[in-house]
């Protein structure tokens, strides 16, 4: 089952989409946030374009793991792409998401300059094998 990842922000919307199979992520575009109902209403165009079988939303929880106003943010939209499409939606805690984008571009030796640009769909394809690894046996079942 193929698996689209969603990676909510204030300005932007990073997507990742995973093989056929739910068992590799793969940073897929970012969206410009333009208002809750528009971006729900694209990312379920997307999702059926795709023909995935899961949107994973990524939930921003605290550093103690308690939902506070990004994570009631990732709710709100989960809930919008619920009531636009019949695709299962799941949210899925996103903590640190940015920060290993940065680290892994680091890693592949890219240049601080070039370092700079947008990494929302890194993190989102960083949040879907995160979630990927830990369902496994729930995504190869749906198969």
């Amino acid at each position: 089952m193929k698996v689209l990842a969603v990676d909510p922000g204030d300005k932007r919307i990073g997507l990742a989409i995973s093989d056929p199979t739910g068992t590799i992520s793969r940073p897929l575009m970012v969206l410009k946030h333009v208002s809750r109902e528009k971006d729900a209403e694209k990312i379920t165009e997307i999702a059926q374009q795709e023909a995935v079988g899961l949107i994973v939303v990524g939930w921003a929880l605290d550093s103690v793991g308690e939902v506070g106003p990004q994570a009631r943010k990732s709710e709100r939209l989960a809930d919008l792409i619920r009531r636009k499409c019949t695709i299962s939606v799941k949210l899925w805690d996103e903590s640190d998401t940015t920060q290993l984008a940065v680290e892994s571009r680091i890693k592949l030796g890219v240049s601080r300059k070039k370092r700079k640009g947008h990494l929302d769909d890194l993190a989102a394809s960083i949040l879907l094998q995160d979630f990927l690894i830990q369902n496994e046996d729930l995504i190869s079942e749906d198969d």
